[in-house]
């Protein structure tokens, strides 16, 4: 027994004398840095402005936020929610340099002399739609003859898109009646208070779907491709800052890149940064989600990339229905130079 454990400890020692050294202290070679004491760089401050309210429908922002890739392109973002009207004044006066905004604000700030650009699109849809209960029989544009219309009033997304139809389906204005019910066109389809309205796809069709309704919808984007919402930021940021911008577009479209490729952790995400779409409210805001998703679905190569005959198209309309009063160069309209080729 004593002679196994002299030989134990032998082995012991032989191994001992197997154990590599510590190495020596690497010593930076002069001039060169050491990466344990450098210091991070400062991330640059910005506010991104939304014209709505928190809602899982900005969930690529969410999701570039929660994944880091802002910080990553060096950026610290504060987001502010607004009208957008409002936020885009702040925008084409520099007081703010981002902001979420949709095509046809981008054009009428343009035509009353705001130097707004569009830098990145978003939505690849017009998110606006006609809708209707089934029972109604409006199936076509035509079918709206003698027919009450809501829209919210005469202003923003939802009128832009009605004047849209009327202007490429031919729809005589006068056979039908229109009517200014502000944000209440769920409540007034479902009552019968008009038989049709304007509205969002991914708001008043899918309360009244969730609520058992049979719905027919007539999206505007069947008609004509209007630019809708993207990065809008102005012309001073641009030739100043475009490291800036550029560092936008990046992360915002990583955290769409990753919304589009896995919507359940993206929706998750979001109910993390808007809490109240949670509990109760999850189903809504998931069947929101869900319909949001459609609207910004496109393959890889065109995410970000605006089509510049959209942008023509609807600036020409928007000043053959009046809805702008001075023409505008469409190319002053937005840019593609932030969109990786």
């Amino acid at each position: 027994m004593r002679r196994l454990f002299v030989a134990g400890l032998l082995i012991l020692a032989l191994l001992a004398g197997c154990v590599p050294a510590p190495a020596a202290p690497v010593t930076p070679a002069p001039g060169a840095s050491d990466p344990a004491q450098e210091t991070p760089k400062p991330l640059t401050p910005i506010t991104l402005a939304m014209g709505y309210i928190p809602s899982v429908q900005f969930a690529p922002l969410y999701v570039a936020q929660e994944r880091g890739y802002f910080k990553d392109a060096g950026l610290d973002v504060t987001f502010r929610y607004g009208f957008e009207t409002d936020l885009l004044k702040l925008v084409g006066t520099d007081e703010l340099q981002f902001m979420i905004g949709s095509g046809e604000e981008t054009i009428l700030g343009r035509s009353q002399g705001l130097p707004v650009r569009y830098v990145m699109r978003w939505y690849r849809k017009f998110p606006a739609v006609l809708f209707a209960k089934a029972s109604q029989g409006i199936k076509s544009l035509a079918d709206l003859a003698g027919k009450k219309v809501g829209v919210p009033g005469l202003f923003g997304a939802n009128y832009v898109g009605w004047e849209a139809l009327v202007y490429v389906g031919q729809l005589d204005p006068k056979t039908v009646k229109l009517q200014s019910i502000g944000f209440t066109q769920a409540t007034a389809v479902k009552q019968d208070q008009v038989d049709a309205a304007m509205d969002y796809i991914v708001n008043g069709p899918v309360q009244l779907r969730l609520a058992g309704e049979e719905l027919t919808v007539i999206p505007v984007s069947d008609f004509i491709d209007l630019p809708s919402n993207g990065i809008i930021t102005n012309d001073k940021t641009i030739k100043e800052k475009p490291e800036l911008v550029q560092a936008l577009v990046n992360a915002a479209l990583h955290g769409l890149a990753d919304t589009l490729a896995d919507p359940d952790a993206a929706f998750a995400i979001s109910l993390k940064a808007v809490p109240e779409a949670g509990g109760d409210q999850a189903p809504v805001s998931r069947a929101i989600f869900d319909e949001s998703l459609k609207l910004w679905q496109a393959p890889a190569a065109q995410l970000g990339r605006s089509n510049p005959a959209a942008w023509e198209a609807a600036a020409k309309f928007m000043k053959d229905m009046g809805l702008i009063q001075n023409e505008v160069n469409p190319n002053d309209l937005y840019t593609n130079d932030f969109i990786p080729q």
